[in-house]
């Protein structure tokens, strides 16, 4: 495992790998570390005037829904209707009585978030999500449950305890909330405070509660093959090089079809190796597209358009830029 991303949360990459990777809970401290998205972000996305559901949710581990009249508005647009605009005010009341707001996909609409998963998710060759939430004091968002993900927490503010419990204990398990009757020994029991990243593997099932203040987290997922993701990989490869009409056309064609089929997915079998399969459905997972040139922004575009140029304008942008854009659109496909 390489990834610069990780070694700035864990340190040595390689202990983290052979340790704890899919293996048990851990809590780093780094020594430089700030989350890309914060309450300082959270305010300027409220304040952008777009922040809307569903990327906008509230909940509370109690099973008892927060309705999104309750902590969103509507605008009239063009003389229609449109509801599920965050509102400020109405988030700060209902988190007052003890809810959790939760902001899905970050990634998807917050250029720096953006960078951080595409480049997390390019090093480590899996698809990577991001999930911020709010806290406050005392309060709980889930229930314990297990995520199919492994996880990282950067804790933004506040201080919130966590627990974390034991993985499954059988090999077809489910993700979401532990049954009533399940009880999963736990392994780890800790509070973050800003600047802490804590380390959930895969299964295992988890819960946090805010500690003091109102706390604030952003959540790394980090998706892992599906035996679904196997079967759609092994499909993929037994088509190629298939040559058949879509609609075969009678009986004997059927029959026929039948026969080419079986006898080209049985050709391919003998061709396929595990880490063929394997390599193949890591990489449908992921979801990471060819590259391409970054279509060129508005800015060039009216530049261009005023010199009569076709994009060459496009070598003098800064090279963060282009190195975000490029990046950014990767992320951008994988949702």
């Amino acid at each position: 495992m390489e990834s610069p991303t990780l070694a700035g949360w864990v340190g040595d990459v390689e202990s983290f790998a052979g340790r704890q990777w899919q293996r048990k809970p851990a809590v780093f401290t780094p020594e430089r570390f700030a989350s890309p998205f914060d309450l300082d972000e959270l305010d300027a996305a409220f304040d952008g005037g777009l922040l809307r559901t569903p990327y906008l949710e509230m909940v509370r581990s109690n099973k008892v829904v927060v309705p999104p009249e309750s902590y969103t508005t509507s605008r009239v647009v063009n003389g229609t209707t449109h509801h599920g605009f965050a509102n400020r005010a109405k988030v700060v009341s209902v988190l007052r009585t003890g809810a959790t707001l939760l902001l899905r996909y970050v990634d998807q609409w917050h250029a720096p978030t953006g960078d951080l998963v595409a480049r997390l998710s390019e090093e480590l060759d899996r698809r990577v999500e991001a999930f911020f939430f709010v806290t406050p004091a005392g309060g709980q968002g889930l229930a314990v449950h297990r995520d199919d993900a492994d996880v990282f927490v950067l804790q933004a503010a506040g201080h919130k305890t966590w627990y974390v419990h034991d993985a499954p204990a059988v090999a077809d398990w489910s993700p979401g909330e532990l049954p009533d009757d399940e009880h999963s020994p736990r392994l780890l029991h800790t509070v973050l405070e800003p600047g802490s990243v804590l380390y959930v593997p895969r299964g295992f099932a988890h819960r946090a509660v805010g500690a003091t203040g109102l706390s604030a987290h952003l959540s790394l997922t980090i998706r892992d093959i599906s035996l679904q993701d196997l079967q759609t990989a092994l499909e993929q490869r037994l088509s190629e090089g298939l040559n058949l009409p879509a609609r075969p056309l009678g009986e004997t064609a059927i029959a026929d079809a039948c026969t080419i089929l079986l006898d080209h997915v049985r050709a391919k079998l003998d061709t396929i190796e595990p880490e063929d399969l394997r390599r193949a459905a890591r990489a449908a997972q992921a979801r990471r597209p060819v590259a391409t040139t970054p279509p060129e922004t508005f800015a060039e575009t009216a530049r261009n358009w005023e010199t009569g140029g076709s994009g060459d304008g496009r070598a003098g942008r800064a090279s963060v830029s282009h190195t975000w854009r490029r990046l950014r659109g990767a992320a951008r496909t994988t949702h």
